[in-house]
């Protein structure tokens, strides 16, 4: 199975920053959105082997530093993995599948009015219009023992995943967010008109939207844009609750908001940071040990095992052969210009054969200039 994505995010109408972070390389997509924390900071350092620990640094960190403390994200990714998709949910972001015309949320948010609605006492209609509908229940950096909902879809061809932060849904209805991408073939370009009828509904938060969709063979790969069977979500576990800033009214500021004090490098370390933590939970060194591609390693041209992508540092891939033949050099002939970018193969083999035609290919053009 392979992917065609778009993407896209904007700042909206009212908001002065955008806070939201959102991630596209494949095979990782993911979504945050920042919230509370009033100066920033790099957390990277807080990156250990569990999601737990990364959560127990950044706590640890708020609690000595009282102007980040609050400081936290929701974070909705996910992985593709051949016609598998694992998604892993924290917050108030949103995952939907699009399948045959039907849109079916993946996962539940974890807000207190949605807390409210699982318990009765109050309806789904009510909680879109509640003043508390932006309190969290669960987001990373809040609590000490935190819930990660994860789920695993099938992908058939056609099926597409959107990723969404809550400036979408708040402006726009989940019928006519199913109508959008019924009606756009072409991921960015729902991406892109999701965004404007969501600016045009009065844009009240920042928009930031990921689109996946399934294609078999060869159709749609590394087709990306500008930047299941059915499944439900894990059930929601109550806990400490963190309240996302309101967004400011046309023309003025909310009260009691300080719009431009949170920093958006703290955010998007922290999500990032956080993204590779929960892949891993959900299966991506097994997906890793599986990818293989072609690329420059030091001038040579090596084979790597991974992908060619790092996030925060920290490297999808690591060099399994080496070779004597200039990357450089390589470069220069047209079947592999994309040589630094990493030339994708489908195993081992492959990517050897892979090197056996660039190395024929480095002495044909030696002996067609001497």
């Amino acid at each position: 199975m392979n992917y065609r994505v778009g993407s896209r995010t904007d700042i909206g109408r009212a908001r002065e920053r955008n806070e939201d972070s959102m991630l596209v390389k494949e095979p990782l997509f993911a979504v945050a959105d920042g919230m509370g924390g009033h100066r920033g900071g790099d957390v990277a350092s807080a990156l250990v082997e569990k999601i737990k620990a990364v959560n127990r640094a950044v706590l640890d960190r708020g609690a000595a530093e009282g102007a980040l403390r609050g400081m936290g994200t929701t974070l909705t990714a996910v992985l593709t993995d051949g016609d598998r998709a694992h998604v892993a949910h924290v917050g108030d972001s949103r995952a939907y599948l699009h399948r045959d015309g039907v849109l079916q949320r993946l996962t539940e948010d974890h807000t207190l009015v949605q807390r409210m609605v699982r318990e009765g006492k109050i309806t789904a209609d009510q909680a879109e219009r509640h003043p508390q509908r932006s309190v969290l229940t669960r987001a990373l950096g809040v609590e000490e023992d935190l819930p990660v909902d994860e789920l695993t879809l099938d992908m058939h061809p056609g099926d597409r995943i959107l990723i969404c932060s809550d400036g979408l849904t708040g402006m726009l209805d989940e019928e006519r967010i199913g109508e959008i991408l019924e009606s756009e073939p072409d991921p960015q370009g729902a991406c892109d008109r999701l965004v404007e009828e969501a600016n045009g509904a009065g844009g009240e938060d920042n928009i930031t939207v990921i689109l996946i969709e399934a294609h078999d063979g060869d159709e749609g790969e590394n087709d990306k844009g500008n930047t299941g069977r059915t499944a439900t979500a894990a059930p929601v576990a109550d806990g400490p609750t963190a309240t996302k800033e309101p967004a400011a009214p046309a023309g003025g500021r909310a009260e009691g908001a300080r719009p431009g004090r949170r920093r958006r490098r703290t955010i998007l370390a922290l999500a990032v940071a956080a993204l590779v933590v929960i892949a891993g939970i959900v299966g991506v060194r097994i997906y890793l040990s599986r990818q293989w591609y072609v690329g420059d390693s030091d001038g040579k041209v090596a084979i790597y095992n991974g992908i060619p992508a790092k996030v925060l540092g920290f490297e999808l891939s690591h060099v399994e052969e080496t070779t004597g033949l200039p990357a450089t050099r390589a470069e220069q002939l047209q079947p592999w210009h994309d040589l630094g970018d990493g030339i994708t193969a489908g195993s081992l083999e492959e990517a050897r054969s892979i090197v056996d035609q660039i190395e024929r290919d480095l002495g044909q053009s030696a002996g067609a200039s001497g």
